[in-house]
């Protein structure tokens, strides 16, 4: 009964910390800057839906990684928005960099979450990005990778 009561309550407080509101751009792009870093690129396909597709590196190795995304604005702040999605990534390393890499393989392939907060200038075109990105890869032990966080920093037209 508690947890239904909490789970409730819960529900109720997000609610009303989160409402719609649109996006502030239609297409932007710029760099990604963390664990991985790398170049983003972010369409919105309706108001509220964005497809983002990243191309990174991490241990010497190239990643590719395609997210879709629903944007919603973080409690009541006009142009702050709550980020939240998922999608999939595949990462290859060459011959000469799969030791860098923490599996002794050429590539792995899994899925990816996404949570976090993006903030749009009106005064300039630039899009602000903060994120957490857990990973989770097929067909490896110790497969889920949390240590995924990065800012993004994009121009927005």
């Amino acid at each position: 009964m508690r947890t239904r009561l909490f789970i409730i309550a819960l529900v109720a407080i997000l609610s009303t910390a989160f409402s719609a509101s649109a996006q502030d751009y239609r297409t932007a792009v710029g760099l990604r800057l963390g664990s991985t870093n790398g170049i983003t690129i972010k369409h919105f396909t309706k108001r509220n839906v964005a497809l983002e597709g990243i191309v990174s590196t991490r241990w010497r190795g190239v990643g590719l990684t395609g997210l879709i995304e629903g944007h919603t604005r973080f409690l009541g702040i006009n142009r702050l928005n709550f980020i939240y999605g998922a999608g999939g990534h595949v990462y290859i390393w060459g011959e000469g960099n799969r030791g860098y890499a923490p599996y002794q393989r050429s590539s792995i392939a899994g899925l990816d979450a996404l949570l976090g907060l993006e903030y749009n200038f009106r005064e300039v075109p630039i899009n602000l990005g903060i994120d957490w990105k857990p990973t989770l890869n097929f067909s490896v032990d110790n497969g889920f990778w949390c240590d995924e966080a990065a800012i993004s920093i994009r121009y927005a037209f």
